[in-house]
């Protein structure tokens, strides 16, 4: 049986989309790094996003006790069903993820998610999985180069997108892939990222909702001074903004991918109990 995508996409007459971000990853060695690197229990659930030609539910099938695979593309039909014959303990799924209730069609049971997702909305689907209350207990995403080192992120140059992912998991870049393991070749590096999510988040706020506004407000307008694009996104006067901010212990003048975790709480806290 071919595991070659293209292959398999000619025996269909299927050609890859780009409006889907469609490229497949082939490379064995890859596959078996990716899966390996989530260390999946034997009892454990997987979830994959974007089987396309199932070669990535192959090896993952063979080390999860279940895996379900959310699939936006139903050319894809007869090549997942057919690659997939020989795995009983995989649940094909064809929906669009974002739309998709992960916990409530696994079944509210501990899982991992194991993907190599579409870049476009490669953020949208962080979102997904880890805004969720019942998320996985790690993800392991294939993700654009770049978008992985803003995920990984120090404190000094923190973005939305990093401050999210660092707030509900540790985020660590496992391997980079040549895009000589994908078919088509995407025109930029890839990278896979791990992220072991927390039973708690490792600061302490209020609540999750209030947190992401403040910090949402910072990064409104990021590059004016925290005074400006706090005030301006939690729809306060700028010296309210700034006397918030001094409170926290933060210098008003200072930018939002300057702040750490901790000063984001800090700052939550302080705005939480001035609008109390």
């Amino acid at each position: 049986m071919t595991t070659n995508p293209k292959n398999l996409l000619d025996q269909f007459e299927i050609d890859p989309k780009k409006s889907l971000g469609q490229n497949f990853l082939h490379d064995p060695n890859a596959l078996e790094k990716i899966v390996n690197s989530a260390e999946l229990r034997p009892t454990e659930t997987a979830v994959e996003i974007g089987p396309g030609t199932g070669t990535l539910t192959q090896v993952l099938a063979e080390q999860a006790l279940r895996v379900f695979t959310i699939e936006i593309d139903e050319r894809m039909r007869p090549i997942l069903s057919r690659q997939l014959a020989g795995y009983p303990n995989v649940t094909l799924i064809y929906d669009d993820v974002l739309k998709v209730n992960i916990p409530e069609v696994i079944g509210y049971q501990p899982f991992v998610v194991v993907a190599n997702v579409p870049y476009y909305i490669t953020s949208a689907i962080i979102r997904q999985i880890l805004e969720h209350k019942h998320r996985p207990r790690r993800a392991v995403l294939t993700v654009q180069q770049e978008l992985a080192e803003r995920m990984t992120a120090k404190t000094g140059d923190l973005s939305l997108l990093a401050v999210s992912v660092q707030f509900y998991g540790k985020p660590q870049i496992v391997m980079k892939l040549n895009p000589a393991v994908f078919w088509p070749r995407p025109e930029v590096e890839s990278a896979v990222v791990r992220i072991d999510t927390y039973d708690t988040p490792p600061v302490d706020v209020p609540d999750d909702k209030t947190f992401f506004r403040v910090v949402r407000a910072g990064f409104s307008q990021k590059r004016k001074q925290l005074r400006n694009s706090i005030g301006s996104g939690l729809a306060i006067k700028a010296e309210i903004a700034g006397e918030l901010l001094e409170q926290a212990g933060i210098d008003p003048r200072r930018r939002a991918e300057t702040l750490s975790l901790e000063e984001w709480a800090a700052l939550t806290r302080i705005y939480a109990t001035s609008a109390t």
